[in-house]
């Protein structure tokens, strides 16, 4: 582990509440058959992570990487808000190079919080007017982190009311086994509905029967309640 790697591991430690790390534990499902078994915390505060993001900015990929492998879910954590605000400040190369090691190093980016805030703002931006054949790969993966991730970086997608490649991962992922995939479908419906209403309807009534029930609850959330109860009853 090199010196600021090193100097970063320490820092975490020093703004680390031991209370906290075991809230998260159980937050963040770390238990036996649990979808994050086995994660560590030493229980800092997301706002702390990102100031220390600021504090040392200019991290080497091979920096970002090392932190990006470690087995504590805060270390990995700031590896991604570092990829994050590294991959927004550089030049096309540093854009590739932090995308390639994002997209290669999907177990290690094994949570729902390290997906949803890395996602949309490194794989989202780069393949946003390229290919996204690699997100419909990772909607099919057998990786519960790749397929959140091929539907959450959908997001950069609907924030430029581009929603095609929103609908077709729903679509993909209409009918997956993992409550969290439900979660992040919805939620990506709902935002898409948001920006336009009209294209959100369309895709729920093809879909809204055969949708997971937490899907469908994320993805009405915000329509009139009346609106909302026909959907749950069935009565669109």
């Amino acid at each position: 582990m090199n010196n600021i790697v090193s100097r970063i591991s320490k820092r975490l430690r020093e703004i680390a509440e031991p209370d906290r790390a075991a809230k998260h534990q159980r937050f963040f499902k770390t238990g036996e058959g649990e979808y994050g078994e086995g994660d560590k915390f030493i229980g800092v505060r997301v706002p702390l992570i990102r100031k220390l993001v600021r504090e040392f900015r200019g991290l080497s990929l091979e920096e970002m990487k090392t932190l990006l492998f470690s087995s504590w879910h805060e270390e990995r954590l700031f590896a991604l808000l570092m990829m994050c605000d590294s991959f927004k400040r550089g030049d096309d190369k540093r854009k590739e190079g932090i995308y390639d090691l994002f997209m290669n190093s999907t177990t290690n980016i094994n949570n729902w919080d390290l997906v949803d805030s890395s996602a949309p703002y490194i794989a989202g931006v780069w393949l946003y007017g390229r290919d996204r054949t690699p997100l419909y790969k990772f909607a099919v993966s057998n990786n519960l982190w790749e397929r959140r991730i091929a539907i959450i970086a959908t997001q950069y997608f609907i924030r430029r009311n581009d929603f095609t490649d929103t609908l077709g991962i729903a679509e993909i992922l209409l009918e997956d086994r993992e409550d969290l995939i439900h979660k992040a479908v919805g939620w990506m419906l709902r935002e898409a509905g948001n920006k336009d209403m009209e294209t959100e309807e369309k895709f729920l009534k093809k879909h809204y029967k055969r949708m997971p029930r937490t899907m469908l609850r994320y993805a009405i959330e915000k329509f009139p309640e009346e609106k909302r109860q026909m959907y749950l009853k069935g009565l669109i």
